[in-house]
């Protein structure tokens, strides 16, 4: 099979600009690398030569193989150099103005059966087409950082971009080693889109005072499965390029509820607290490192009160066995004794409301996350109301530590952490597949590849289970009064039928 682009044109030679240069050049493409900037394209080139010496010395390449991609590689002077190219890629400052300027400039000078892409993480593709008189041959080809190693890239198709531009970059990315993802023209595409969840819910906790920073890292982390934690992700992405991200996609949602940004980061990157890069975001670093935060050991209680489960907890048996199992003192009857810790398990709801609806002493009355299974877990999430009295609070703590597991104590919180966190992501991607934005199957490889979930936020859902995704998203819903927190159609009606959140229509 012939090769799609065997002339590529690259402009910017930036992180992703020559990241794309590569692997484009890996692919059997000739490839010519621009930008404005004097001796950048050639500094680019000499740093891919030793990339590949040193990959060639790791075995991963031969001698011949990185002569042959050498020889691929070449440095435009202009513009106008870039005639012949088939596919050029643009890869330069996100300004809409800055773009539309070269888009108009490659459109005088490019063939008129080159296809013209833009790498845009979050401007539209038919803004940047506007003026062009082929819009059709425009696309999103949105690559993510570094390129070699994020090997997904989003194939996005404007309200005017030919079908056949579209099929075409598909096959290109595939020769590439890259698996495509068709998204429409919307803001944020997918993975920027499907990411909202995470990080705004996290943002929501902090401002409600619910936990600290890094607690709510550990337990993200430990209870839900996420590599790093929401605010070592900020740090590690830097608030200057994260909270434009936010506001940018709220906005060209016109305010959506779902996407609203925080007054934290606002005030954080006002104050220069970037993260990783400055030395200081919401954690401190030094020489690039994070400096530890110490986590709170369970304290010792000698005489641990018998304890009462509510009848209403999710995951009630197995809770009673794992207590069992820990030879603690057990209540059986219809109300807690005086003398009894109560401990309910909802889905959604905060503690106070269960106190309150359930009759409860909220004194003495503590709630546990079980959404996952427990042995699924390497940590417990216990959360307490405004009135748990603190010899409760540290016979909760003691109690459910007693096996060494981790348990990390929070304030009262509709949906705990990670419950929240989770809804948020499925209800978000459950959204985009209801705008039609892209596939089911292309969301959930879009974004294990390009955000690392441990799972498609879909196939995530269905773990869960989409009713119980649903009724936590109505009991937060209760307790807030937020719409953010309205469960999207796609997931109500699957979750109705017993279908899977992966399911199309036929």
């Amino acid at each position: 099979m012939s090769l799609e682009f065997q002339h590529v044109a690259i402009i910017g030679a930036g992180a992703m600009g020559r990241g794309i240069a590569q692997i484009a050049a890996q692919a059997g493409s000739q490839v010519w690398l621009l930008d404005t900037q004097a001796g950048a394209a050639q500094q680019a080139r000499e740093a891919l030569g030793v990339q590949w010496h040193k990959l060639q010395a790791k075995g991963k390449c031969s001698a011949e193989q990185v002569q042959q991609w050498r020889a691929a590689l070449h440095v435009a002077g202009s513009v106008s150099d870039l005639a012949t190219a088939e596919l050029i890629v643009e890869a330069v400052v996100e300004r809409l103005d800055v773009k539309q300027a070269l888009f108009a400039q490659l459109e005088e000078v490019a063939s008129p059966q080159a296809v013209l892409v833009s790498n845009t993480s979050s401007l539209s593709i038919a803004a940047i087409a506007a003026n062009l008189r082929q819009p059709g041959r425009v696309a999103g080809y949105h690559f993510f950082n570094p390129v070699p190693l994020m090997r997904v890239v989003e194939v996005v198709a404007s309200v005017r971009t030919d079908a056949e531009v579209v099929e075409r970059l598909v096959r290109y990315a595939q020769a590439m080693g890259h698996q495509a993802v068709v998204a429409q023209d919307t803001p944020g595409f997918i993975v920027n889109h499907a990411g909202r969840g995470y990080g705004t819910e996290a943002l929501r906790l902090l401002g409600e005072g619910v936990c600290d920073v890094a607690t709510a890292d550990r337990i993200l982390r430990d209870q839900a499965g996420f590599r790093l934690g929401p605010f070592e992700l900020f740090d590690l992405t830097g608030l200057d390029v994260s909270h434009p991200v936010m506001e940018s996609i709220y906005q060209q949602y016109y305010a959506e509820p779902r996407y609203r940004p925080s007054v934290i980061t606002a005030q954080r990157l006002a104050a220069g607290l970037v993260g990783r890069k400055k030395g200081q975001g919401f954690y401190r670093y030094v020489d690039n490192q994070p400096q530890p935060v110490a986590e709170a050991a369970a304290p010792s209680v000698p005489d641990l009160p018998p304890v009462w489960v509510s009848p209403k907890a999710a995951r009630r048996a197995e809770l009673l066995q794992w207590l069992k199992d820990q030879q603690l003192a057990i209540e059986t009857g219809a109300v807690a004794s005086s003398k009894a810790l109560i401990v309910v398990a909802p889905l959604g709801f905060d503690v106070t409301t269960l106190a309150a609806v359930e009759g409860l002493d909220a004194s003495r009355t503590v709630g546990i996350d079980l959404l996952l299974p427990d042995a699924a877990t390497k940590r417990r999430v216990v959360a307490t109301n405004p009135a748990t009295r603190q010899d409760m609070r540290q016979a909760a703590h003691a109690l459910f530590a007693r096996d060494g597991k981790p348990v990390s104590m929070i304030r009262d919180s509709a949906g705990f952490v990670t419950q929240r966190v989770l809804a948020a992501v499925v209800n978000i991607a459950s959204d985009i597949c209801q705008q039609g934005i892209c596939s089911p199957a292309d969301l959930d490889l879009a974004v294990s590849l390009g955000l690392g979930y441990p799972s498609g936020p879909l196939a995530w859902g269905d773990a869960l289970g989409p009713n119980n995704v649903l009724e936590i998203l109505f009991n937060m819903q209760t307790v807030y009064g937020d719409p953010r927190y309205r469960p999207s159609p796609w997931l109500r009606r699957r979750a109705a039928l017993g279908l899977s959140l992966l399911h199309t229509e036929a």
